[in-house]
């Protein structure tokens, strides 16, 4: 019997990913958009984040614990290393949702959020879920930019740690503005072993912006926005304001998220715009607040907020998941985007950048 959407609503996160100790954290008053900035409250550092390598045994050793998940190298990145994906699909007929976590380097809570989901998968915790809905999930699709293993210097970058991360992929080039000409190997692996391989209903594309965007005053924890682009079909567009309501509606009623309206462009070149024409997918973008590492300290966020920012994407992959499963989508009431203010930047930060 399937479990219904509010089953789900409220998933307990008792613990971050075990390799990538974290900090514990802010008071709950403070919210995650309130949490420590890197201003002599957090700490920037890359150690306490997995690795590329620990992401890989991490994923090894679940695929052999978990019967329904399966593990595929789609392709490789610039430098050579794979690029995997993580497969729950028992059948083909059912619902599917794609998450991609890390187009951009530096952009790496969403993965461990990821990651932390795919262990909530596992057998005896929210396993139920799969019943109704197959699930994809590309986590660290740019490796080479997370690792700072790169073509070009990262100097002036903030972190500490045993490694800089970067929004580029290794040729310097950003992922995710090559969703049409699609040159990169990452970006070519994507469209050519997922996109064009699985019948995907659904997408939510996970990524970080800086740490000074607000809604009505108060900072975000993060930010979502459905295709802009005027060649998207409606159908898809609803579809997309629909899973956009699911997370709204579960991370801002926590008491610690707040949300608000990505400010984001029409260009189809964006995934979020991009996949939602060219293959007629619901898509949303997921903007977290605060990036791994930086070159302006205005993006860049304290490690004492990463706990969670962890939790909120383990919430919102869990939630959109479970109302996929259990068709409760296809009711999400829309009318909340007329209302939802487009967040604006408090001094001191350049606009964001999808």
């Amino acid at each position: 019997m399937r479990k219904s959407l509010a089953t789900f609503r409220t998933v307990a996160v008792s613990g971050v990913l075990a390799l990538a100790v974290v900090a514990g954290p802010a008071p709950l008053a403070k919210a995650v958009g309130e949490g420590p900035n890197y201003d002599g409250n957090g700490q920037i550092t890359t150690s306490k984040l997995a690795t590329y390598d620990q992401m890989v045994s991490f994923l090894k050793d679940q695929d052999a614990r978990q019967s329904a998940m399966e593990l595929e190298v789609i392709g490789q990145t610039v430098k050579g290393r794979d690029i995997h994906l993580v497969k729950y699909i028992s059948d083909p007929a059912k619902p599917t949702i794609l998450y991609l976590t890390q187009q951009h380097g530096n952009e790496q809570l969403t993965t461990e959020g990821a990651l932390e989901f795919v262990k909530h998968l596992g057998p005896g915790k929210s396993a139920d879920i799969l019943d109704g809905v197959n699930i994809l999930i590309v986590p660290m699709l740019n490796a080479d930019g997370a690792m700072g293993d790169v073509n070009f210097p990262l100097d002036g970058y903030l972190a500490k740690g045993d490694r800089h991360m970067t929004r580029y992929n290794a040729e310097e080039v950003d992922l995710n503005r090559d969703h049409v000409a699609k040159i990169q190997p990452e970006t070519q692996a994507l469209h050519n072993n997922v996109m064009r391989k699985y019948k995907i209903d659904y997408m939510i594309d996970l990524h970080h912006q800086g740490t000074r965007s607000e809604r009505h005053g108060k900072l975000v924890s993060g930010s979502i926005l459905y295709p802009t682009t005027p060649n998207a079909d409606p159908a898809v567009v609803e579809k997309s304001k629909q899973l956009g309501a699911v997370v709204f509606h579960n991370v801002d009623s926590t008491g610690w998220g707040h949300l608000g309206k990505y400010a984001g462009g029409s260009a189809e070149t964006i995934s979020r715009n991009g996949i939602a024409v060219e293959y007629g997918i619901a898509t949303l973008l997921f903007e977290m607040r605060g990036m791994s590492d930086h070159y302006l300290d205005g993006y860049a966020l304290g490690l004492r907020s990463n706990g969670y920012l962890i939790k909120q994407t383990v919430t919102t992959l869990t939630a959109t998941a479970a109302a996929i499963a259990d068709g409760s989508i296809a009711a999400a009431d829309t009318s909340f985007w007329d209302s939802l203010a487009t967040q604006t930047s408090r001094p001191g930060e350049e606009a964001d950048d999808e």
